[in-house]
């Protein structure tokens, strides 16, 4: 990961675009890497933030496209982790959303927004708010170090 950073704002994208997909990937270690090379906190979070909101993004469409087939083979989300994302859905509404970014439930609540068929525009609302904050938490945890 620490070779990402070695391409700054290219590789903090392409590790947050990674990281937001249902590939495990941690960003928050090529963004600590570079907050300690004294890149703007304020412009890497946004980098951050654009890569993984796109990453999530790209699951909600393998939601809406993908088969079950494709879900649990070819990209390892079981049909378990599904059922339980759809679950939080039914019982805590969109606003889940807002977790988007919490490791192992936060891909299969993108994935199912799209098999929900949640509005586009709402999904990317709530997942930004959510991701954002975790950016600049981990900035601000980083640069307080």
């Amino acid at each position: 990961m620490e070779i990402l950073a070695e391409y700054g704002h290219l590789g903090l994208f392409f590790a947050s675009f990674l990281a937001a997909t249902i590939l495990p990937f941690s960003s928050e270690v090529v963004l600590g890497v570079l907050l300690s090379h004294d890149f703007s906190p304020y412009v890497m979070v946004f980098v951050a933030t654009t890569g993984n909101v796109l990453g999530s993004a790209v699951n909600y469409g393998l939601g809406i496209l993908g088969s079950q087939i494709l879900l649990n083979k070819l990209f390892g989300i079981s049909s378990l982790e599904i059922e339980k994302a759809e679950t939080r859905f039914k019982k805590y509404g969109i606003f889940s959303l807002l977790f988007a970014w919490v490791p192992i439930i936060g891909d299969p609540l993108t994935v199912a927004a799209g098999i929900l068929k949640i509005n586009f525009t709402v999904f990317l609302i709530l997942v930004t708010i959510g991701k954002f904050l975790r950016y600049v938490f981990v900035a601000w945890a980083v640069l307080a170090i």
